[in-house]
């Protein structure tokens, strides 16, 4: 039998697993309220998947967060996701040390939209550290 690797401490509290990353989907502005809740989690790595993006995302609070991966939508019909916003989380990222990943431009053949920003590819990973 395998125990359950998220068990309460001696107050009924949960412990995380160390090794636990967790993601949360922010694909709009309604939406960032997400990140909050991520960040009160006991994850040891925790990231924003904004992909679909379909609106800019002024002003994230990225305290506590590791990993920041920005995608457009593909396939039949997708939403047009614009390059400044990009940009803006981009920056974001850069300003609170978070890496930043860009998957993909997205569109109807993501293959020739290609993951080229700025003529630049950015696939960052988050900085693990030990002893966690």
């Amino acid at each position: 039998m395998i125990p359950d690797p998220i068990k309460p401490d001696s107050e009924g509290w949960l412990e995380w697993p160390h090794n636990l990353w967790m993601g949360v989907t922010v694909e709009n502005e309604s939406v960032m309220g997400r990140i909050e809740n991520l960040r009160n989690t006991g994850a040891r790595v925790k990231f924003l998947s904004c992909e679909p993006l379909l609106t800019a995302l002024p002003d994230m609070n990225l305290q506590g967060i590791d990993w920041v991966i920005v995608g457009g939508e593909s396939g039949r019909t997708p939403r047009p996701m614009k390059e400044e916003w990009v940009h803006d989380i981009k920056e974001q990222c850069q300003k609170a040390n978070v890496a930043f990943y860009f998957k993909q431009w997205g569109g109807r053949n993501k293959k020739k939209a290609g993951k080229l920003l700025e003529g630049k590819v950015y696939n960052e990973m988050p900085v693990i550290s030990e002893g966690l």
